[in-house]
């Protein structure tokens, strides 16, 4: 039987041909195809959330995925009710959440690889939500191309993956799948139903939030969307291949050139003023028109020069396609016309604006004119600066307070690490300066807590210089040393907070398949040796969340704890028995660690 990197490579060649995607339900009983899928999820935090049924990936095993697949040849696989629960959205309300079985969760992800490999080289390149070598600052890449835009207009679809039409999106399915087994299988996914505070409930319409295919079926149903903006929109609101020179500059610019050779000064003075007022070409050309797109899950953005009537009839042209051939509806709180130069369109959480400035030139080139600006919105500076201040003053995490402080600089220092990843490319990033300030004297103000000392006393003692590109910088660090290996270093702060300017590349790295290899996890399953009592045969695995949760068992912890903490692993793969008795706490009666 063909390993899992050539089944998705033959199906992303057929695709790369244009050849639909016939008898592909046969791949699912691919063992090989559920090893790698486990190689990838098992990792997720969310692979230790239990479903309906409690189960998690704690317990994975050759003999499950050996279950899955005879009852998939069999077709007598069920899919069971997610567990519904709800998140809080940033802006309000909450959002429903379904959460899968381990055993849904595995059989998902083969089929969200067998999609994967079959869709993505017919996606659109405008298109940057959940896909390989894509994301928000790919999305952004675009965006910051789209020289001369004079409107924006921001598309927001309400509630798109609790509205997905599910009889249009088997039909896009059908279109190149041609297999009827494998449609059937997604159909029964997709109406599985929820559980919700024990009471059943039907999924009419909709691609369920928190399962492992639900963002890889949303691309494929917005994909409708991102195809009549390309081949309909585009050539109706896309026409010249240039704006015409503007007769007053040009005039301006001969007598300013006839007054530097003649080498009348006075007049070349002021004329210079004059022509940098003025726009070398047509604002306002009739015979030029553009329109870009860029989509990034559920939320797309628009630029268009051109007049605002013409925005606002394609703005009304979208959503017409979106009622009538997708069953959505636009948002009309959030999808709105903005001018691109006197205010600003959010996508991304970034703030979106095109430069005017006549006065900033660059080798005597006003080159600022008409080019994108990303910046960092205040609001959102503001309400990360709340969760670190109580009545405008730094507070302390007592939460943390409890923690080592290499744990307490390390979170404070990922989480601006992180922050300032994402807005980097902000012409106004500095502004991050001042949040540092804020989770500085947080920082201080929890260890000085924990200590019972003062903010001085510790700044002294955390103090550090780094030596980064820019030169020296002033950071906090602690160091936690170990015998025989390199200390750990926690540091807070320590790197110039600084814009970056954005490398600007007209193609997206291909997408040339999974890199399917079996990684340490899948080559301890395959072994089938118990890492507890040397016991040849079937292994299980066992999983902990985190490698924080060891700590739980004392200072006397059974052998298995002990294995893991010095392997720093989150898995054990062990026989039956032993998995058994870790899980109802027996191991104590091991009477030694393995050699």
């Amino acid at each position: 039987m063909q390993d899992a990197a050539t089944v998705l490579r033959i199906i992303r060649e057929r695709s790369e041909r244009g050849q639909p995607l016939e008898h592909v339900y046969r791949f699912l009983f691919n063992p090989t195809l559920y090893l790698y899928a486990y190689g990838r999820i098992s990792q997720n935090a969310g692979a230790m959330t239990p479903g309906v049924k409690g189960e998690t990936v704690d317990g994975m095993s050759l003999a499950k995925i050996e279950r899955i697949i005879d009852l998939v040849r069999r077709e007598a696989y069920r899919w069971t009710p997610v567990r519904r629960i709800h998140i809080p959205k940033k802006r309000g309300g909450r959002r429903p959440l379904g959460i899968p079985d381990w055993g849904d969760k595995l059989l998902q992800e083969a089929i969200r690889l067998l999609l994967e490999a079959h869709f993505e080289p017919r996606f659109s390149p405008h298109s940057h939500g959940f896909r390989p070598h894509r994301g928000c600052h790919t999305a952004l890449q675009e965006v910051k191309r789209w020289t001369g835009t004079k409107w924006f207009i921001e598309g927001d679809i309400k509630g798109c993956f609790d509205n997905v039409s599910q009889d249009v999106l088997l039909s896009i399915l059908t279109e190149t799948i041609h297999d009827n087994r494998f449609l059937r299988l997604i159909r029964h996914m997709l109406q599985a139903g929820y559980i919700e505070n024990w009471v059943y409930g039907r999924t009419l319409s909709g691609t369920p939030q928190g399962g492992v295919c639900s963002p890889i079926r949303a691309n494929v149903y917005l994909d409708k969307l991102d195809r009549f903006v390309e081949q309909e929109l585009k050539s109706a609101y896309t026409r010249g291949a240039q704006r015409r020179h503007s007769k007053e500059y040009t005039r301006i610019n001969n007598q300013l050139a006839w007054a530097r050779v003649t080498g009348d000064r006075v007049r070349a003075r002021q004329l210079a003023p004059t022509m940098r007022r003025l726009p070398s070409r047509i604002p306002r050309d009739p015979t030029y028109r553009r329109l870009w797109y860029v989509r990034y899950a559920d939320d797309f953005l628009l630029g268009f020069v051109g007049p605002k009537s013409e925005a606002e009839d394609s703005k009304g042209r979208l959503g017409m396609f979106l009622r009538e051939q997708l069953k959505l509806d636009l948002s009309h709180e959030k999808t709105l016309v903005t001018h691109a130069q006197t205010s600003t369109a959010r996508f991304l959480n970034y703030e979106i604006t095109v430069q005017q400035r006549d006065d900033r030139l660059t080798n005597n080139e006003r080159r600022t004119n008409g080019r994108v600006a990303l910046r960092l919105p205040n609001d959102v500076l503001e309400s990360h600066i709340a969760n670190y201040q109580v009545g405008g003053r730094p507070k302390r995490n007592m939460l943390l307070a409890q923690e080592s402080d290499y744990t307490v600089v390390a979170h404070y220092g990922s989480a601006l690490r992180g922050l300032y990843n994402y807005y980097s490319w902000a012409q106004n990033v500095c502004w991050l300066s001042r949040l540092k300030w804020v989770m500085e004297n947080s920082l201080l103000h929890t260890l000085a807590f924990k200590h019972r000392t003062t903010v001085t006393r510790l700044l002294k003692r955390l103090k550090t210089q780094v030596d980064t590109p820019s030169g020296l910088r002033t950071g906090l660090e602690v160091q936690v040393t170990r015998e025989g290996k390199a200390p750990l270093i926690a540091r807070f702060g320590g790197f110039p907070i600084v814009r970056q300017e954005i490398p600007i590349t007209r193609d997206v790295m291909p997408f040339n398949g999974p890199y399917v290899k079996r990684n340490e996890r899948i080559q301890r399953l395959l072994h089938e040796e118990c890492e507890l009592c040397d016991r040849k045969g079937p292994v299980e695995g066992h999983h902990v969340r985190k490698l924080a949760d060891l700590k739980r068992h004392g200072r006397t912890p059974p052998p298995w704890v002990q294995l893991m903490a010095m392997r720093r692993r989150k898995t054990l793969f062990v026989c039956h028995d032993c998995h058994v008795a870790i899980t109802h706490g027996r191991m104590n009666l091991v009477a030694s660690l393995p050699v």
